[in-house]
């Protein structure tokens, strides 16, 4: 099978994935957050920044250079499970000693026996990422649909059993575990992957050499990712922080459905034709074009809409979250941006820029952090914003460096995508408006809202002849 007939047909099966895997998580965050409260979701928040740092740490960046080389064999498969494994087990151990200290921290005495249940998944996650890790490189997304969405399911009724008998935060906990464990067992059992008794030093070097850079990076990335979880949860109320984690959380899933279903398909795929800048550059273009003409009516039509959405789903207890998530979303159109320009560092080889790069973007939002932080939470949000745009700046102009592709080139492909969106939020928002804001009428104002401005935004994109839409539909429809 040629190499765009397999991306096509691996994005079809990612996407798919993606979607029963967010489809299952919306509901049962729908009906774990009616019968939870903020609090519980701010406890959890809390352990966010411990837990992606743990996952930093077992992956070491290896799983990427697996992807990356092209040829691997069982050597390296089962170097970089034992590494994994080793990883895995300290982590837990270093979790399991702090977790007296982190409680302490956020003064919340309950986190001290939460840490050391909910941290099994880093002796859990280990038997299941390079497992993962082989069908992704295979672009196999058909298997993991198979292993994937179950284990989500019944890790959500789990979650949910626990919450109607009173389990409280404690539902969470069990649902990740559970999701967890489901997950690990089924790659083991139903995958051809199964690591041999082999540790190839050689090999551990060579995936060491290029992981390392991005072991680093993740790991700044993981903190400074989740640090606003730390600041808020250490000096904001707890409910503060679950509001704002709710509101990240649901932002994020428009951006996993249709982003990060392409990221996994493409770093594969760019690291095929990694020597062909040329048609790396074109490859790269059509994508973020494409990421973007679909990301953009979603998230600016959630930001619209929040407010009956937000009070039709989750109940009047959640509309705190409300403008944190509409400022979240101007954050979520960004990333898609920022991992593609990264994941050409990543196919060049360029660890080291990679790590270089995330040094500095984290440096500048501790300094954002620090200014805005006596400002409020409204603050820290906007600063957030704000980073994003930079970081877009800095990550455009170095990768566009190997693919002549570089800040000015992008924003000339972009800008009239998010103009269209802008419209089509504007017509969302005056429809809505037009409609009493009454919580019966909820639902109509959604519909009505969502339908008038799709309707505008694919509209306009006909009538400009959309570069991305009509791609689209030559390159998928007529398939």
């Amino acid at each position: 099978m040629s190499l765009k007939k397999r991306t096509l047909n691996g994005f079809f099966w990612s996407l798919t994935q993606q979607f029963g895997v967010q489809a299952t998580s919306i509901v049962v965050t729908i009906f774990l957050a009616r019968i939870l409260e903020p609090e519980d979701f701010g406890i959890i928040g809390m352990l966010s920044v411990f837990i992606a740092l743990g996952n930093s740490l077992i992956d070491a960046g290896m799983t990427s250079s697996l992807i990356r080389t092209r040829l691997v064999d069982e050597r390296d498969y089962s170097t970089v499970f034992f590494i994994n494994l080793l990883v895995g087990i300290a982590a837990y151990v270093l979790m399991v000693v702090s977790a007296g200290l982190i409680s302490d921290f956020f003064n919340q005495p309950v986190l001290e026996s939460i840490i050391k249940i909910y941290c099994l998944v880093f002796l859990i996650y280990p038997f299941s990422a390079v497992q993962k890790t082989r069908l992704v490189k295979e672009m196999d997304f058909k298997m993991e649909l198979k292993i994937t969405v179950p284990s989500m399911v019944i890790g959500g009724i789990i979650g949910l059993v626990m919450a109607f008998q009173g389990f409280g935060v404690w539902s969470l906990v069990g649902m990740n575990l559970a999701q967890n464990f489901l997950l690990s067992v089924q790659f083991w059992f139903l995958t051809s992957m199964r690591p041999k008794w082999i540790f190839d030093l050689e090999r551990f070097k060579y995936h060491f050499k290029f992981g390392a850079n991005l072991t680093l990076a993740g790991i700044i990335n993981s903190v400074f990712s989740n640090i606003y979880h730390l600041v808020i949860g250490k000096y904001f109320p707890v409910a503060i922080l679950g509001f704002y984690s709710k509101a990240d959380s649901l932002k994020q899933i428009p951006v996993k459905n249709i982003s990060s279903t392409l990221s996994r398909v493409t770093f594969p795929m760019f690291s095929e034709i990694q020597d062909d800048d040329e048609k790396l550059k074109q490859a790269y273009r059509r994508i973020m074009q494409q990421v973007l003409f679909w990301l953009t009516p979603v998230m600016t039509l959630s930001a619209v809409l929040a407010e009956p959405l937000f009070r039709f789903i989750l109940t009047e207890k959640w509309l705190p979250a409300v403008p944190y998530f509409q400022i979240l979303c101007l954050i979520g159109l960004m990333f898609p941006i920022h991992s593609y320009n990264l994941n050409i560092l990543k196919v060049k080889g360029r660890s080291d820029l990679f790590l270089k790069l995330e040094i500095i973007k984290k440096s500048l939002a501790i300094l954002g952090i620090i200014i805005a932080l006596p400002y409020g939470i409204f603050a820290i949000l906007w600063m957030r914003v704000g980073l994003s745009f930079i970081y877009f700046g800095i990550n455009s102009y170095y990768s566009g460096k190997f693919i002549d592709y570089g800040v000015w080139s992008q924003i000339i492909d972009l800008i009239p995508i998010f103009i269209i969106g802008a419209i089509s939020g504007l017509v969302g928002w005056m429809v809505k408006d037009c409609i009493e804001n009454v919580p019966s009428l909820d639902w109509f104002r959604i519909i009505a809202g969502g339908l008038a401005g799709t309707f505008i935004y694919f509209l306009v994109s006909l009538g400009t002849k959309s570069k991305p839409l009509f791609e689209f539909k030559n390159l998928i429809l007529k398939r």
